[in-house]
């Protein structure tokens, strides 16, 4: 498909807002980065806007979701933090990468945006028709200054055969590997595995999903630096949610 039938999809609206949700460096104890969610104009869940996108419109939606991104973020304060901004893209929207990027650099420069602060991440479960193209995409964004994440890894379509084709800057290892890792050797077997794997590949990790300590404990003592997860901080919408380092003695307390 050419750029021009992005265009032509330019003119759908959709009524969005965004959530921000920390990725936090547990070395340092600050935000390394947060996440951008879209969500209804209220707050409604990501199924209300997503529920409406379709082939004929993902292009409109996946630009207006990059100018509610950067513009919701710096209004809520990034800019001064020094954390990233990672903005979910779809893959299949973007027609050409250099001319699907322009609205996103014209919104970074008009509002002071840091455009390498921008992270770019796609999930593995998003089917992808054309593998080359997608790696063309990350290739240029690189080129360009942005770092690239792929999410969701461990529960899409690809896994490791996607991985062979093309590298992100940083993978975010799916919730359902995560989920009760502590109680779960082969869970740990394979993570581990994935860890060692990515230091030999320059990759960068991110564990998403964490909601218990016994999670946090296990994956800060495998190594993990970023981590993201309710335990840590919960989406906090239109605003920089806080987030908290779990502690030992405050979970026996709690407990």
């Amino acid at each position: 498909m050419s750029g021009c039938e992005g265009c032509r999809q330019a003119g759908a609206q959709f009524d969005l807002a965004m959530a921000f949700q920390p990725i936090v460096d547990i070395r340092t104890g600050r935000a390394w980065a947060y996440e951008a969610l879209v969500r209804g104009p209220n707050g409604e869940g990501a199924g209300h806007v997503l529920g409406a996108v379709t082939s004929e419109n993902r292009y409109a939606f996946d630009q207006q979701c990059r100018v509610a991104a950067i513009t919701g973020a710096v209004a809520a304060g990034i800019v001064h933090t020094g954390a990233r901004l990672s903005i979910n893209f779809l893959p299949n929207a973007v027609y050409s990468p250099v001319a699907c990027i322009q609205l996103t650099l014209k919104t970074a420069a008009a509002v002071g945006f840091p455009t390498d602060r921008l992270i770019f991440e796609f999930t593995e479960n998003e089917e992808m028709a054309d593998t080359a193209h997608v790696a063309n995409i990350i290739e240029t964004y690189k080129r360009m200054g942005f770092a690239t994440a792929l999410d969701d890894f461990g529960a899409g379509h690809a896994g490791l055969s996607l991985l062979a084709r093309l590298q992100t800057d940083v993978v975010k290892l799916d919730m359902e590997l995560i989920r009760n890792i502590d109680a779960s050797l082969p869970r740990r077997m394979i993570v581990e595995g994935l860890i060692q794997m990515f230091d030999r590949m320059n990759i960068g990790v991110i564990a998403e999903g964490i909601e218990t300590f016994g999670e946090y404990e296990t994956l800060r003592d495998m190594g993990v630096r970023y981590m993201q997860g309710y335990l840590l901080a919960r989406p906090g919408f239109r605003t920089l949610a806080a987030h908290v380092i779990p502690d030992a003695q405050a979970e026996r307390q709690r407990m």
